[in-house]
């Protein structure tokens, strides 16, 4: 007898709320309901879900995880701009019991990425003659600048002892899906790494696999758990 589908909550339905809905038949999943604007404030109408997917905004975050937390349900949290509230939402969850897993990309080749740019940042650490920078590009409508995938490669670096200037620059156009560049330059040679997503396919099926992988457990994760980095 096959097991029932995971039942997801789909709190956003933009872009990338749509993108979610339409690939979780991929990964086993129904859409138990979706959470909009005009839902947002009703938590008591949300259809039961074993995890919710929030692609809102950022504002929207804090009041969403509270509810949920109410409600027993797991999430995973692709929305950016809400880390302000980082500590007391992190004190709800373990309160309620949940599971979380949070990250300002959901992407798997990013969040490799980010892990060879922690080394870097750890090579790099006792050579100053390089001046280190992070550009990052997205679509012209991205409202966070620098992106949350930037801001998290330049503390990630710091934590591994790159103490140096480290400049972020940040590029809205077009509609650049995310292009995440750390360089190291020096006078006379340069090195750079990049990651590109040529669509957002990849940070949908991220969030996928980490409600997958967040469903039974208790915490506040990242990413980097869900992959075992």
């Amino acid at each position: 007898m096959s097991a029932s589908p995971v039942r997801l909550l789909l709190v956003g339905h933009g872009r990338m709320g749509r993108l979610v809905e339409a690939l979780a038949a991929e990964y086993g999943m129904t859409i138990a309901g979706i959470v909009d604007r005009n839902s947002a404030g009703r938590a008591d109408r949300w259809p039961a879900a074993d995890v919710a997917i929030d692609f809102s905004v950022g504002d929207a975050v804090p009041a969403t995880l509270k509810q949920l937390a109410a409600r027993g349900t797991n999430a995973v949290i692709g929305t950016t701009g809400w880390h302000a509230s980082e500590a007391a939402l992190r004190a709800e969850v373990a309160r309620g019991g949940l599971g979380v897993v949070a990250a300002p990309n959901f992407a798997v080749g990013v969040n490799l990425f980010m892990a060879l740019a922690e080394r870097a940042a750890e090579l790099m650490a006792g050579t100053p003659a390089f001046g280190a920078y992070i550009h990052e590009l997205h679509h012209a409508a991205k409202r966070d600048a620098p992106s949350g995938t930037a801001l998290a490669l330049a503390s990630a670096m710091k934590q591994k002892g790159y103490a140096h200037a480290l400049d972020i620059a940040s590029t809205r156009a077009g509609s650049i899906p995310g292009t995440h560049t750390i360089g190291f330059d020096a006078t006379a040679e340069s090195i750079t790494l990049t990651h590109t997503a040529r669509d957002r396919t990849p940070f949908a099926r991220g969030a996928l696999e980490a409600a997958r992988w967040v469903q039974g457990r208790q915490g506040w994760f990242s990413m980097r758990d869900v992959l075992g980095l």
